[in-house]
């Protein structure tokens, strides 16, 4: 299997996600199931199967981030400089709406654009890859294409 780069921010969230899951929410659920089932008949007991559908969530979960923390290739990015690559803090500007945007490349994982993590297999992203400061780009979106200037580039 191809290895999952992470920046040491994204793998450390994820390792915490994945402890408090086995360390809180299991025994929580675990528990949950056991009061549920003393009430008595499970075909009509939705608490019961509320509590199972939530355990099959978590264990979905836990084998989910378990697979992506032992594929995970941690990047140390203040160790990284130069041309836009993974892990960098790009700071964008929109050509035609002026509007400015910082991001961060980072892995699927991890990405949130409502956090400006940016996902590396992205169009922006791979739009930015190997670009310097003052650089256009144009993306292809849904919407037509858009174009933006690279204002900053940093790596922390």
């Amino acid at each position: 299997m191809d290895k999952i780069p992470l920046t040491s921010a994204g793998f450390k969230k994820l390792d915490a996600e994945l402890k408090q899951l086995k360390s809180v929410d299991r025994p929580a659920v675990i528990k949950a199931i056991a009061e549920a089932r003393e009430h008595g008949d499970l075909s009509e007991n939705a608490e019961y199967h509320a509590a199972r559908e939530q355990q099959s969530h978590i264990e979905g979960r836990i084998k989910e981030l378990e697979s992506v923390i032992g594929l995970a290739d941690v990047v140390d990015v203040s160790k990284l400089s130069g041309a836009i690559k993974f892990g960098a803090t790009v700071k964008i500007v929109d050509e035609d709406t002026d509007v400015e945007k910082t991001y961060q490349i980072v892995g699927e994982p991890e990405a949130d654009i409502e956090k400006g993590l940016l996902n590396l297999k992205s169009p922006l992203a791979r739009a930015l890859i190997g670009k310097e400061e003052g650089d256009s780009i144009e993306v292809k979106t849904p919407g037509g294409e858009k174009y933006y200037e690279i204002l900053s580039i940093s790596y922390k």
